[in-house]
């Protein structure tokens, strides 16, 4: 918990990163397997999808919680997805190493997105109360099919997108 942050507000932040995260994410992804290449796109949603999992170790907690496993997983798909992408410029192996865990990790996002609709929007609640149910089971059955068939064609689509070259620093000529 961040000291004079209340839960409410706290909430509010890990929604709303989250759901940017998402959306960036639903958008970046396709258009990188469509082999098209959105530079900011990829970069707010790695951000923002970094913030989602930072605060929601930010919460009150006692013991390891399906969230906390879940948090800790998409840290570390996000490290190497952010090593992939700035550190390793996407070079050789970097470049699908960055889309299987930038894919990976907007699976992640959404597989708690899934979640947590069973568990809070009323007309959801009744058809999974112990998210067990069928509509609940198919909704992530669904969601892991979209997230490997969208993975694998991104994989294919990043080969022929323009990526961004690694920017190089200049060098310094003596006078």
């Amino acid at each position: 918990m961040i000291p004079g942050m209340s839960i409410e507000t706290l909430l509010a932040v890990h929604v709303a990163v989250s759901l940017i995260g998402i959306g960036t994410g639903l958008v970046a992804l396709p258009a990188l397997a469509a082999g098209r290449w959105l530079g900011h796109w990829h970069a707010v949603f790695l951000v923002t999808t970094a913030a989602t999992s930072i605060t929601g170790f930010l919460f009150p907690f006692s013991g390891i919680t399906p969230a906390l496993v879940v948090g800790a997983i998409s840290v570390l798909t996000l490290v190497i997805a952010f090593a992939a992408l700035y550190a390793l410029t996407l070079r050789g192996w970097a470049r699908p190493a960055y889309v299987v865990s930038a894919t990976f990790a907007l699976y992640l996002n959404l597989f708690v997105l899934v979640v947590q609709s069973f568990l809070k929007v009323p007309v959801l609640q009744p058809l999974a109360p112990t998210q067990t149910e069928a509509p609940f089971v198919a909704a992530q059955a669904l969601l892991l099919t979209a997230g490997m068939v969208l993975g694998a064609t991104a994989v294919i689509g990043s080969r022929r997108a323009a990526l961004p070259l690694p920017v190089r620093p200049r060098s310094r000529k003596s006078a």
